[in-house]
């Protein structure tokens, strides 16, 4: 890594790059340790040799879920699975490098370029008659193309570091996330089977590996107070984002 980025002339690094696989980080310990710990420290460490900003793309799963109301970023960390450990180590790697890294944290990331949750369920939903998703663990989406936009003041404008939590507001559940996702699906004409989405717990899902916290939605006032206002509610963000698949 060293060797690829010193000689190159950069104002900025943006690192997106992650191990995010939560069941395969599980029996992986050592490849999620490199990955999602070592070399993100190691991109730290040349930022700062360089004397550019490092802003690095971190997790919800860094915490336990344990708290039950909004998490801001002054919360302690408490990862419960080897992918939430080496995230945290990550974010405590780059921000040890130099105080003007900055970590944001993302979750239940959605957009264009890579299929998530939001196109799983449409196209279950196209093909079967009944879909299910988890109805007691609670988050926060994030729109990729929000988080962009979000993300472009904080690299030259906001020269501050530390942590900020950067998603879009509100929460739901994986079903209401689904569910909403449908109802913007139907009312735009696509053909279901499905319409709706049926509830299923955690704990009925044996083929988990990791634990998974229950409840890891985020705050971003401090997002807010950064940039001047809120990101937009989760709801817009998904519309708008079944609309330019229901264009396609």
């Amino acid at each position: 890594l060293r060797g690829m980025l010193a000689p190159l002339p950069f104002d900025v690094v943006v690192n997106c790059a992650a191990l995010t696989a939560v069941d395969y980080c599980e029996t992986h310990a050592d490849e999620a340790m490199q990955v999602n710990t070592h070399a993100v420290r190691g991109l730290g460490e040349v930022c700062a040799e360089k004397g550019v900003r490092c802003i690095h793309v971190s997790t919800d799963y860094v915490f336990d879920g344990e708290k039950w109301e909004p998490y801001t970023e002054e919360d302690v960390p408490k990862p419960i699975s080897v992918y939430g450990q080496s995230k945290r180590l990550g974010e405590i790697g780059l921000l040890e490098s130099s105080e003007s890294h900055l970590v944001v944290r993302v979750s239940w990331v959605f957009g264009p370029d890579r299929p998530s949750f939001i196109d799983q369920v449409l196209q279950r939903a196209a093909e079967q008659d009944h879909v299910d998703a988890i109805a007691d663990k609670w988050a926060v989406p994030t729109y990729t193309r929000d988080a962009a936009q979000l993300m472009l003041p904080l690299l030259f404008d906001h020269p501050g570091g530390g942590v900020l939590h950067l998603c879009n507001t509100g929460s739901c559940t994986w079903q209401e996330y689904g569910q909403y996702a449908l109802d913007c699906a139907a009312s735009l004409g696509r053909k279901l089977k499905a319409k709706t989405v049926g509830p299923l717990k955690m704990a009925e899902l044996s083929a988990f590996i990791a634990r998974r916290p229950p409840y890891t939605v985020m705050s971003t006032a401090r997002l807010a107070a950064t940039i001047g206002h809120q990101p937009r509610p989760w709801q817009a963000a998904v519309e708008d984002y079944v609309r330019t698949l229901s264009n396609k």
